[in-house]
């Protein structure tokens, strides 16, 4: 084996690892948002579990990038240790997929269709198909599989490199000599560790032992404990993304790190028990690619058959490995479940995106609500109460200040990904409401001191102004909920009910205004009280004016527009439905 040689191999492990990379990343994005409904309900059952952890990691082609993601759920919060255990199981068995779809180069026959379900024929066509994708269609999914297609193609081509560059060592002295050191199972398996350590991918791995398998002869008992090195090594990529986690998200490494080597320690006592003393003749035959595949998925099945029942031992073994660190508070960035691990995975990021959306419209809605609770306590003239409400609705209101900050820092990373169509519509509407939500807390902020300076200065309204105030605050308060309900389930029919009311909000703030003018000009109410009821009156129409921005965020987004003026325009004007929504509100809030 010359230098050209070591050159074509690595050229060839080079377009391996790169066709890998392409084929799986866009697997991912193709996933998108069935992905996030997937990891939302894989903890139902253990068995869901199980075979959900297997479908996404033969979706996305890598047990390493299911078991971050899984790090990183856990460090967010969004997911328990003991939740994660049968999906890890899952993913185990589902890599394994790849190594089947390699054993294809194996197939030997003349009829042209059996010859043409080997990788190395079917892949150009593949790559032909996929390169008229791209260049054909306008479609975002096609282009997507299109790409899938070649970094298939690439994927083999880097293949069949590797196997045609280390064709020589068949007939090598000195690659047969080292392949009698890896006769000893311990070699094989610190071997198949280290390399599968070093280029992060189990898949990858058993598949350069699979190129090497089509050229070269590498005896079964050999295989092997590589196999199951290589299923040791793969742990390494979920290690490194643990740094710097949460002692839970740590466990999550480490407890894969278990699985495998309590299995391999198992098994790997048994073949060297079988090997030494029963001796079976197969253990001495050529492995082969498709003999590779067989190895790797009975490793893993009986591994999963063998631990999985035993959950309970799995966890407390981490747990003594990990121990729990000391109690500390959580910073906002933790309780905003956001972890820039998950930005390996945009549509599991994109789950902690929304769930921290989520948790900050509940918190400025919280806030507002309890502004206008606070301003119906005006009438008991208890002033400790207020006092009390106002500064609970201060600190909700620092809290949404900060996950404005750290949620749009997210997003902007996130929205620099690879993401499908459907997901950055998403993305972009979050990044349109956070901004409303934030300023919803700042204008909650702002009523509940005007209520606190009525009750310190011992101020009135006049009856009128009080019930007029009393039904503006019901309409807001149902504003509120419409657009809120609107948002958290994501429904663009409910959102169309807020603009209507919205207008009828604008219209009592105009007539409470014209009946504050009235009444301060025959005396009956002061100039004072006069100041208060108007920045009452004009937080309540911004806040009416942000739930119209949510409202219109949530239904652009289904329209992959965000023109809100236009959008607002358009409905105002010569819509039927809108007037009639208009009406019933009108109707319901008139005084």
């Amino acid at each position: 084996m010359d230098i050209f040689s070591v050159i074509t191999l690595l050229g060839g492990l080079t377009f391996f690892l790169f066709g890998m990379s392409v084929m799986s990343d866009n697997l991912e994005k193709l996933a998108g948002s069935k992905l996030e409904s997937i990891l939302q309900r894989m903890t139902s059952s253990p068995i869901r579990g199980l075979l959900l952890g297997t479908a996404i990691t033969m979706a996305i082609q890598s047990s390493s990038a299911t078991t971050v993601m899984l790090v990183g759920l856990v460090n967010s919060g969004i997911m328990q240790l003991a939740q994660t255990v049968e999906v890890i199981f899952g993913a185990n068995i589902g890599t394994t997929i790849t190594s089947w779809i390699f054993s294809l180069a194996g197939i030997e026959s003349d009829m042209f269709f059996i010859k043409m379900m080997k990788p190395v024929y079917f892949s150009p066509v593949l790559a032909f198909i996929g390169i008229v994708m791209k260049m054909m269609s306008k479609s975002e999914r096609k282009h997507t599989v299109g790409t899938i297609f070649i970094g298939f193609a690439v994927l083999i081509f880097g293949m069949d490199m590797m196997a045609g560059a280390v064709e020589p060592l068949s007939e090598s002295e000195a690659f047969k000599n080292i392949l009698v050191k890896f006769d000893n199972p311990i070699l094989g398996l610190l071997f198949g560790t280290v390399v599968t350590a070093v280029v992060q991918s189990s898949s990858a791995s058993v598949g350069i032992l699979q190129a090497l398998a089509l050229s070269s002869f590498i005896p079964i008992s050999t295989a092997i404990p590589i196999i199951m090195g290589q299923n040791i090594g793969t742990c390494i990529t979920a290690i490194l993304s643990a740094i710097g986690a949460n002692t839970n998200a740590k466990r999550v490494s480490i407890v894969h790190l278990v699985i495998k080597v309590l299995g391999a320690v198992v098994l790997l006592t048994i073949f060297i028990l079988v090997s030494t003393f029963i001796k079976p003749t197969i253990l001495s035959e050529g492995a082969t690619v498709f003999s590779i595949a067989v190895i790797h998925t009975i490793f893993n099945v009986i591994n999963t058959a063998m631990l999985m029942p035993a959950k309970g031992l799995l966890l407390r073994i981490t747990e003594k490995l990990v121990p729990e660190k000391e109690k500390h508070v959580e910073s906002t960035s933790e309780v905003l479940y956001l972890d820039e691990r998950l930005l390996i995975s945009p549509p599991t990021a994109l789950i902690a995106c929304d769930n921290a959306a989520n948790r900050m419209a509940e918190l400025a809605h919280a806030s507002v609500d309890m502004a206008l609770s606070v301003l119906g306590k005006i009438e008991d003239d208890n002033t400790a109460d207020i006092s009390v409400d106002a500064a609970v609705i201060k600190n909700t209101e620092d809290e949404t200040d900060q996950f404005e900050d750290t949620l749009g820092s997210y997003l902007v990373k996130l929205s620099g990904m690879d993401l499908s169509d459907h997901d950055a519509q998403i993305v972009a509407k979050m990044l349109h409401v956070i901004s409303d939500l934030e300023r919803l807390g700042d204008h909650a902020l702002s009523l509940s001191k005007a209520a606190l300076e009525i009750a310190e200065k011992k101020m009135s309204f006049t009856p009128d102004a009080t019930a007029e105030l009393k039904n503006l605050a019901a309409a807001i308060d149902e504003i509120m909920e419409i657009t809120f309900n609107a948002y958290l389930s994501n429904d663009p029919v409910l959102a169309g009910d807020v603009e209507p009311l919205e207008q009828v909000v604008d219209r009592l703030i105009a007539n409470i205004r014209k009946g504050h003018i009235t009444r301060l000009q025959h005396g009956q109410c002061t100039i004072e009280a006069g100041f208060v009821l108007n920045d009452i009156l004009n937080n309540f129409e911004r806040v009416s004016d942000h739930c119209s921005n949510i409202a219109v965020a949530v239904i652009e987004a289904k329209l992959s527009s965000f023109d809100t003026h236009k959008y607002l325009n358009d409905l105002k004007y010569g819509d039927e439905e809108f007037k009639s929504k208009y009406d019933a509100f009108a109707e319901k809030y008139s005084v």
